[in-house]
């Protein structure tokens, strides 16, 4: 993976860097833009919401960021100045494996495993995992490690999925709508679970949602629209995760 320039903050040096990204699919003889030259830059231990509704981009974004897609232009750093804009495949899957942790909407946990095997599958391909019964009980599921997804209420699949995300240490965690299949009380546990990663583990946490609700409780929040950012805006007061209602 290529290096590009590293760039001092106010607030220290950023782990990620966007310049200019677009992001262009054809479908047939339909050219959509999901992103239009998007700026931006996250900081290390920082908690981020990237906020806005359907088809504004940031499931986009994200998947960019995560290196899971590549822009249509346009340059995209990691921390130091790892370009993933023109890395490989193999670096890019390289990059997920040692760096980044992803949660999403749907749990996706393996029926016939428990929890604590699940969250040990992330595991193996980490040099220096937590352990699985470490995660589960960061998350307050130490009690459930060997109940199977079928005996969990969805919101504690959902703390399983982050004690999984979290397992293999990453330095980032990607978080696509991750209280979106839950109701308020059960979000609000998902959120404090999130929120305990992003402290105790110093992990940058990025949630993408269109619930505003959710804005309140990270550092900065960024809005998007029609693929662009709008605007950012630095909570004064983060809320606590109990404080969040929709």
């Amino acid at each position: 993976m290529s290096r590009g320039p590293k760039k001092s903050a106010s607030m220290g040096e950023p782990i990620f860097q966007g310049q200019g990204l677009t992001r262009i699919y054809q479908m047939g003889d339909v050219t959509v833009a999901a992103l239009r030259g998007v700026d931006l830059e996250l900081y290390d231990g920082e908690f981020v919401v990237i906020l806005g509704p359907s088809g504004s981009g940031k499931s986009t974004l994200l998947n960019i960021l995560g290196g899971l897609d590549v822009a249509t232009s346009g340059e995209v750093y990691y921390a130091g100045g790892h370009a993933l804009h023109n890395a490989s495949e193999s670096e890019l899957t390289r990059y997920r494996r040692e760096h980044i942790g992803f949660v999403f909407q749907f749990y996706n946990l393996i029926p016939g495993l428990t929890a604590a095997e699940n969250v040990r599958l992330a595991t193996e391909v980490s040099s220096n995992p937590l352990p699985p019964e470490e995660a589960l009980d960061l998350v307050g599921l130490a009690a459930r490690r060997d109940h199977f997804p079928a005996q969990m209420s969805g919101g504690e699949q959902q703390r399983v999925a982050i004690a999984r995300g979290i397992a293999k240490r990453p330095d980032v965690l990607f978080c696509d709508e991750p209280t979106g299949a839950l109701d308020q009380a059960t979000g609000k546990l998902v959120l404090a679970a999130l929120r305990q990663v992003n402290l105790e583990l110093h992990t940058t946490t990025v949630i993408i949602t269109h619930n505003a609700s959710i804005a309140g409780m990270a550092d900065r929040v960024f809005y998007m629209a029609d693929g662009a950012i709008e605007r950012v805006v630095r909570n004064r007061r983060k809320k606590d995760p109990s404080e969040i209602n929709w």
